[in-house]
Parts: C-alpha cells; structure tokens; sequence
C-alpha cells in the first residue's frame, strides 16, 4: 500500500471559486463615492453595499470597518450614457450607459496579490427608452457585473 502525503500551502476554497488563505479572516470595503462627473444619487450606496454582500455571503470573511486582513476601496470614475447605434437618420437606436470604477485591493498577508485596476461595463438601451425611467434597473445590472469582475480578479485564483 502506497501512501502519499500532500505537504503545501492551505486554502479555503468556496463553491463560488473563491480561493482564500485559512488565515485571512476579514476584510474592510469602503465606501466607493461617485467622483464621475455625472452621478445618479443611489450609485454609490449601491455599489459599495454589493461589494460588502457579495464578499460577505460568497467567503467566509468577517466585514470590519478598520483595518482587515484584505482591505477594498475605490470610486466610480465614469457614469456616461453616449448612442451605440446609429441609423440612416442619424438617430440611434440604441444608447449605451457605461460606469467606471477604479478599485485598489490591497492583501496584507500576499501583497503581489494586491493590485490597482480599473473596471468598466455597459448596458444598452433603447433610445426610445428615458433614462431616468430605466436608469435604477441599469444601475443594478452594470453593477452585477461589476462586482462580480471585482470578486474574480481579488480572491478567485484559477
């Protein structure tokens, strides 16, 4: 009988992919205020309470106001709406919202895993469409998409 012993370095990994050191326990995510030069009032509140449930219901780690094992900050850098397609007419169709977000996570027990990056998504709408009548269920899918890109480039290591 062959008898083989895996001697390494330990990780808690999720069904989500999340791959995180047993000894990182918590993380601190801070407000992400809305520096774009345009700003839809509940943007910022959003995004930053996605960053915290995300993080919170998908790893194991304890959310804390200071300080923290892994540590989230950032602002949203763009909120612009510009035409995508246009027709023969000159009028679009279609018009695109797009948010920026620039994100510094910083990792206190890996520090090459910290980084700084920018992250951009869009949602298209039609141009029949007002704005401020779609704005909220656009805001909550460009952020879905954002948090998740956040999520995956900080603790989900393929």
């Amino acid at each position: 009988m062959v008898i083989i012993f895996l001697h390494g370095c330990k990780m808690n990994y999720s069904f989500t992919g999340a791959s995180i050191p047993p000894d990182v326990k918590t993380i601190n995510i801070m407000y992400f205020p809305n520096n774009a030069s345009l700003v839809a009032p509940t943007l910022s509140q959003k995004l930053t309470d996605g960053m915290r449930d995300k993080f919170t219901s998908e790893t194991s780690l304890d959310l804390v106001n200071e300080g923290g094992d892994l540590i989230l900050e950032g602002s949203i850098t763009r909120y612009r709406t510009s035409p995508v397609a246009i027709q023969g007419d000159d009028q679009a169709a279609l018009n695109r919202l797009t948010i920026t977000i620039e994100v510094t996570y910083t990792n206190t027990f890996e520090e090459n895993m910290s980084f700084e990056s920018s992250f951009s998504r869009y949602a298209d709408y039609s141009s029949s469409d007002n704005l401020n009548d779609i704005q909220e269920g656009l805001i909550e899918e460009i952020n879905v998409m954002l948090i998740e890109d956040v999520f995956n480039k900080a603790v989900v290591n393929w």
